[in-house]
């Protein structure tokens, strides 16, 4: 059974790439058509290489080990702080700091001391034997500290494997990675470049439903894993609600679901057809998308 449907991926706008003059050509394999001067990502491998991310994370982790969520991009903060708390995961959300990965030695000193930070009363100025100026200079570090590395405040070595969201923008996490052996799991818009990632998932980095469903998925995966090392069962993960479909959106799913009946026998019941939409709101669609794929990136 899928771990996520062909439904859920359109109407979270996983299939929107970037505009066609921002592009890498080692992504063509992934792309099915252009449509309005954006790449269209071919859902269909993003289901079956969601799959493969799927089974891996979740091995990984029913073996003991462990998934760093990596995503700075605001798009992918919120997602990233929640699914992995969710599931008991290190994260890093707001700044990679350079040898996180690398030189974690160090980066575990800097983690006893925002720990060691932990323990001071601030505000107990009489108490603490400290002037008001130095608890203030405290709390500062103590801030920092907090916002740089509380995600991994309990990753005590090396995580298993790494997700990202963005591989371009979070280059330095996927270096260091790579240089580490460690395996990268993360999202392939168009402008990636696929040579870098290990279990790729072809998909819309930039749109926050897009990042916030994948990442759901690979904290899914984490939560069967733990189930698995624990002797329970799997979990199932959340259903996406339903919303109406543009016209050639709607013909991309039946397109899908047509090649995949001939190729396979269905194993699961064919979902309801959405309301159809006017063209208008197709072109409004890919609007919402594109303005996302304007920014640059890191």
């Amino acid at each position: 059974m899928a771990v996520v449907t062909m439904r859920q991926l359109l109407e979270s706008g996983v299939h929107f790439g970037h505009q066609t003059r921002r592009w890498n050509p080692k992504m063509k394999r992934f792309i099915m058509t252009e449509r309005n001067g954006i790449y269209i990502i071919d859902l269909q491998q993003s289901l079956t290489y969601l799959n493969e991310a799927y089974d891996f994370v979740k091995q990984t982790v029913a073996h003991g080990g462990t998934i760093l969520f990596v995503g700075t991009k605001k798009q992918a903060q919120e997602a990233i702080a929640e699914q992995a708390t969710r599931v008991g995961m290190p994260y890093v959300n707001h700044r990679w700091l350079g040898g996180m990965l690398t030189n974690f030695q160090t980066v575990s000193k800097r983690l006893a001391r925002m720990k060691e930070l932990e323990e001071v009363d601030f505000d107990d100025v009489a108490g603490s034997g400290r002037t008001k100026k130095e608890l203030l200079m405290m709390r500062r570090e103590f801030d920092k500290l907090q916002k740089e590395l509380g995600g991994i405040r309990d990753m005590q070595k090396v995580p298993s494997a790494v997700w990202v969201v963005d591989t371009k923008k979070e280059h330095l996490a996927v270096t260091e990675a790579r240089k580490l052996g460690l395996p990268v799991v993360a999202i392939l818009d168009t402008n990636c470049d696929p040579d870098e990632v290990d279990y790729k998932i072809p998909g819309n980095d930039d749109a926050i439903r897009s990042v916030t469903l994948l990442t759901r998925v690979v904290a899914d995966a984490v939560a069967d894993g733990l189930m698995a090392r624990s002797g329970g069962g799997s979990t199932d993960g959340e259903t996406a609600e339903s919303e109406p479909m543009a016209e050639w959106e709607r013909e991309l799913l039946a397109g899908e679901e047509t090649a995949a009946a001939t190729d396979a026998p269905a194993d699961a019941t064919a979902e309801a057809p959405a309301e159809q939409a006017t063209q208008a709101e197709a072109q409004e669609a890919v609007a919402e998308q594109a303005p996302a794929t304007d920014t640059p990136q890191s």
